[in-house]
């Protein structure tokens, strides 16, 4: 098939569902994006290949995966696409600059209230169209499960399909109010911790390895245990005991006091990530820029 055919036979249109799964890996994800069911996803992407003449995707273990002709593809079409977008601004009368449409982050509890949250706000006062969808979990990152654009995790064992990069260092360490410490005693080391109440995650229900409490203080037993970390924040402010914390939450509460002298130097890595065939939608470099900004400049609660 030669050139002229394929202009002749090409649909721009298909090409929007072959970006939809690009962006999201899944084809239940990419119909969702489009309003359009799951079938006829299929029905086009394979209209798409029989037009090109050979295979873009390729299935995996983690959903749908772009080959290299594919991948590719994409890289051509994203102009496309953007420019039908352009047009679209310009009939609703809007500023080529605004950025639309639906976007779903997901990143780790504390980390999503204490610094994405600010970050999305602000961008959202520049692009009111974007929608935003943030799911909070502490787990290790899930490529097939998750659906995201963009993922904020602990964890770096991601696959080879994702884009990542280091978003954040912080410290954890160990806090608890005055009032616990005079009713109960300042532990002086990690093995005076076994004669107080510790308050951590839920072992048997953690998914992030960085986090198990075996690592900073073997032996030790957590008695006060929550898969909540506002749980936990909450009950060290309150007295029940002493709290193994994010720096940047225990900062929330005034009444807990660092005990650096336990654990100075446990630092953990927030990182980022998004599928590689996504990194030039603008909505994601958007959303990329706002977090970076908020952390940069409060970098000083981190470490």
């Amino acid at each position: 098939m030669d050139a002229r055919d394929v202009l002749r036979r090409l649909r721009t249109d298909d090409l929007r569902y072959l970006l939809a799964l690009a962006d999201t890996g899944r084809i239940g994800a990419a119909a969702d994006h489009l309003s359009v069911d799951a079938s006829t996803v299929s029905r086009r992407l394979r209209a798409l290949e029989k037009v090109l003449g050979t295979r873009i995707l390729k299935r995996s273990s983690e959903g749908w995966e772009l080959t290299d002709f594919g991948s590719s593809i994409v890289e051509r079409a994203r102009p496309i696409d953007e420019a039908l977008q352009s047009v679209a601004r310009a009939v609703r009368g809007e500023s080529d600059d605004a950025i639309r449409g639906d976007f779903r982050l997901t990143a780790p509890d504390a980390f999503s209230t204490a610094f994405v949250v600010p970050a999305l706000k602000r961008l959202r006062l520049e692009h009111p169209g974007l929608n935003i969808e943030l799911l909070t979990a502490t787990r290790q990152l899930n490529l097939h499960q998750a659906g995201f654009d963009l993922a904020i995790a602990l964890s770096d064992q991601v696959t080879k399909r994702l884009f990542t990069e280091t978003l954040a260092v912080y410290r954890l360490s160990f806090y608890a109010t005055d009032e616990y410490l005079t009713r109960c005693g300042t532990p002086q080391t990690l093995d005076d911790l076994h004669n107080h109440t510790v308050i951590f995650y839920v072992e048997s229900l953690l998914q992030v390895g960085d986090l198990d409490f075996g690592n900073y203080a073997p032996g030790v037993e957590v008695h006060f245990a929550s898969t909540n970390i506002y749980a936990q924040l909450e009950a060290a402010a309150c007295g029940a005991g002493i709290g193994l914390l994010p720096r940047f939450m225990a900062l929330r509460e005034p009444a807990l006091r660092e005990l650096t002298h336990l654990a100075p130097e446990i630092r953990l890595r927030y990182v980022m990530a998004a599928r590689r065939e996504a990194l030039g939608r603008p909505a994601l470099q958007a959303v990329r820029n706002a977090v970076h900004r908020e952390v940069q400049e409060r970098s000083g609660e981190l470490i």
